[in-house]
């Protein structure tokens, strides 16, 4: 049960059975932004390998978890990842049948999840088991403070309503996004709790930023470049471009490079917290909202009263 300090108190973590009809979203789903729509669909790229890789590795540590409600909170974190990934292969599948075939990059996504990052060292490398899951434990806590940010944001982008984007799309990244804030702080307590002690265990912390921050960057610019590159309906008359990246930030369709930037001092404080990203409450009112959300909750209290 997480939650943040102040007015936001502790709060369950539930996986929701959600799904989406994609058949009337366009493949440019910001109406005449190209940039913005695929900087955004390489979520779809990265997320069903890395989420996959997440319940792995977290299923791999679930023996080291002492504490009963740690415990119940992994479960519920592995669950919602479980069905993020799912919901985004399924959008790759949307971009295939509108001829934007994505498989020659998330092969190499696969790769770096499935082999780099696997329940081996790779190449052979001889690093203890136990330090190897400490490592990809404290990359999993890296990626999730960058995952909340990017949460919190798609809440409150009110550029992307103004833009008229595909309602289908919004509802997924904003249910999305309200469960990274709802399970924020999972994986950096899982990482607190399994990886060791005292500096050891702050100086892995820095290790797993110093190693997904720089990652992370290349593949979205490079993900967005095969994008946009590939895209049937550009046809390579546009090309991926810092400037009209940054056009596509002044509009309110993209966070700024400052808000993802600032989330790295953040995260490598000592003191640090990610109980204190984002609006827990926000996420929270969305999820009530949210038109896929709501239907997997009436499909659960149908099938309870059946």
């Amino acid at each position: 049960m997480t939650g943040a300090p102040g007015d936001e108190g502790p709060h369950a973590i539930t996986p929701r059975r959600v799904s989406f009809d994609w058949a009337d979203t366009p493949l440019h789903w910001i109406p005449d932004e190209p940039t913005a729509t695929h900087v955004i669909n390489v979520l779809h790229l990265l997320l069903p390998a890395g989420e996959r890789w997440f319940v792995k590795v977290f299923k791999e540590a679930l023996p080291l978890v002492r504490d009963h409600q740690l415990l119940a909170d992994v479960k519920g974190f592995m669950g919602q990842e479980a069905t993020h990934s799912v919901q985004h292969s399924h959008v790759l599948d949307h971009l295939a049948a509108q001829r934007l075939d994505t498989a020659d990059f998330t092969r190499y996504v696969d790769f770096l999840f499935e082999k780099l990052l696997g329940e081996e060292p790779p190449l052979g490398i001889p690093v203890p088991a136990a330090e190897w899951l400490r490592f990809r434990l404290s990359v999993i806590a890296a990626i999730e403070q960058f995952t909340a940010v990017l949460g919190d944001w798609v809440l409150a982008a009110e550029g992307l309503d103004l833009a008229d984007a595909d309602e289908v799309m919004l509802d997924l990244l904003r249910w999305h996004g309200a469960e990274e804030v709802e399970h924020r702080a999972v994986a950096f307590d899982m990482y607190q709790h399994c990886g060791g002690e005292g500096a050891a265990r702050y100086a892995r912390r820095i290790a797993g930023m110093a190693v997904t921050a720089p990652t992370l960057l290349y593949l979205w610019g490079w993900g967005a470049a095969y994008l946009m590159r590939r895209d049937p309906r550009l046809a390579g008359r546009l090309r991926y471009s810092l400037t009209e990246h940054n056009r596509a930030v002044r509009k309110g369709l993209l966070p700024t490079w400052r808000e993802l930037g600032a989330a790295v001092p953040r995260y490598l404080r000592r003191s640090y917290h990610p109980s204190r990203e984002g609006s827990l409450r926000r996420a929270v009112e969305y999820l009530a909202q949210s038109p896929a959300a709501r239907s997997a909750l009436g499909a659960v209290a149908r099938a309870a009263t059946a």
